[in-house]
């Protein structure tokens, strides 16, 4: 009889995956989502620091030395984040070895030390080159009018098909990233965070055009009460998010990351509002808040970052010490041919996957308004239902990068949480007290068979264990 309940259970089991599978696009596999970290906790548990400038690294990140010439160019693997440092003159290079049919992005994420001087014009800058020096691309940040310590995200490509006729063949290519530096900066080394990735070829190549019109009015974004979220320290620990109204606190100096999935042929739009200090709409300086004359120009950053890490679009809001409100400007629905566009804005929206959502506060509110917490309330909305993207030829590195996932056990379940237009996708638990359970991703090309292999094979090992008393 025991053998009876025990096969009738494996029965069961299968049976529920391949009701999974069925009713999904593409096939279902289990992955364990990540468990909670202190970056998911309450907004109530925030450092009680003036100043959290620091950035949370991808946890296990293999080291790598920039080296100053090409000669000792260490290799960097797409699907793999690394951590080096970036001296505060000349240049750091890594090195590549790319085929010629695949695309590959590499972002570098720039962090100055705590407490570090910047002017406006201080940044970081990045090139990928081929083998006899000529550029791919080149991207540069800069710190803004906020003056304020904070990371700064550059992206390089080396992009197939492109226009051109550079950058097109297999080979070595280069990553070079550098310091744009002022003479009032500090002087030292700045963390950095590479992340390359690798973008397959299509099946079939398609247009090589942008779409020339998309909806580019801004709807209203969503009411209803906020759901308590705690934004991450680095793209690696981003807070999921899905549709709705979200609550957290930001601290001068601080840098919070938040990702939303977007499929393809949705659209995001996000709104940052920043709530009144303790003084109200007077500025001083200490912790009291108090006076009056208080102003901080470029005082609150949002931004948006695509699934690379590439960005998208920004914008900076000014403050006074009363509540104030800022919105991304209108993005286009994402496409694969949205690459092919003149502007950053449009051409960013290329691929489906976790888009970022990263709000810096300057580190002189502090000094204005105190160093208490400000709240924060991200207004989030996904438009349109997701369609069928473009069909790859092999695999994404990392894997999966460009595909959104299924909401996983505890993400968003919350009072004013509310899904997409048309569906927005999910993300894992890390926004709105996700557990860790089990979320369902979405992965095209695996068959049913596989999944129902995979389980029998799990399932089979498991029982032998336990009828040898293991």
């Amino acid at each position: 009889m025991g053998r009876r309940r025990t096969a009738w259970r494996r029965v069961a089991v299968v049976g529920a995956v391949l009701s999974a599978v069925a009713g999904a696009p593409g096939g279902l596999v289990l992955a364990a989502s990540p468990s909670p970290s202190s970056s998911s906790a309450s907004p109530s548990s925030s450092s009680s620091s003036a100043t959290t400038s620091s950035y949370a690294f991808a946890e296990g990140a293999p080291s790598v030395t920039g080296a100053v010439g090409t000669a000792d160019a260490e290799e960097l693997s797409p699907g793999t984040t690394y951590r080096s440092s970036l001296p505060s003159e000349g240049k750091v290079y890594y090195r590549l070895e790319l085929d010629g049919t695949s695309t590959v992005y590499v972002a570098a994420t720039a962090v100055p030390p705590a407490g570090a001087a910047v002017a406006t014009t201080d940044g970081v800058r990045v090139f990928l080159q081929d083998a006899d020096g000529r550029s791919c691309s080149t991207d540069t940040a800069g710190v803004g009018a906020g003056r304020s310590v904070r990371p700064l995200t550059v992206w390089g490509a080396r992009e197939l098909p492109s226009g051109g006729s550079l950058c097109q063949n297999a080979g070595t290519y280069y990553v070079v990233v550098e310091r744009v530096r002022r003479t009032v900066s500090s002087p030292g080394d700045w963390d950095l965070e590479l992340a390359p990735v690798l973008e397959p070829r299509l099946r079939q190549a398609g247009s090589t055009s942008a779409p020339e019109a998309w909806d580019s009015a801004t709807p209203a974004p969503p009411g209803g009460e906020p759901v308590a979220v705690r934004g991450g320290g680095g793209f690696g620990s981003a807070a999921a998010l899905e549709q709705g109204v979200w609550r957290d606190d930001v601290r001068p100096g601080q840098t919070l990351f938040y990702e939303v999935p977007v499929g393809w042929g949705q659209q995001l739009y996000a709104t940052a509002d920043v709530g009144s200090s303790a003084g109200g709409g007077g500025g001083g300086s200490g912790t009291g808040g108090s006076g009056g004359g208080g102003f901080v120009a470029g005082a609150v950053n949002l931004a948006l970052y695509n699934p690379v890490r590439g960005l998208v679009d920004d914008t900076s809001i000014s403050y006074n010490g009363s509540q104030k409100s800022g919105a991304l400007a209108a993005v286009p629905p994402v496409e694969y041919g949205n690459r092919y566009a003149v502007s950053g804005r449009v051409s960013g929206m290329r691929f489906a996957g976790a888009y970022y959502l990263v709000v810096h506060l300057a580190e002189r509110v502090g000094e204005e308004f105190g160093d208490g917490p400000l709240g924060l309330t991200l207004r989030v909305r996904v438009k349109g239902a997701a369609t069928v993207g473009p069909g790859y030829v092999g695999s994404s590195e990392p894997s999966g990068i460009f595909q959104v996932g299924v909401l996983g056990e505890g993400a968003g379940v919350a009072g004013g949480a509310s899904r997409g237009d048309g569906g927005a996708g999910g993300g894992a638990g890390g926004g709105a007290g996700g557990g860790a359970g089990m979320t369902l991703v979405a992965v095209g090309g695996i068959g049913v068979g596989t999944v129902v292999l995979v389980v029998l094979g799990v399932w089979t090992v498991v029982g032998r264990r336990r009828a040898a008393g293991v």
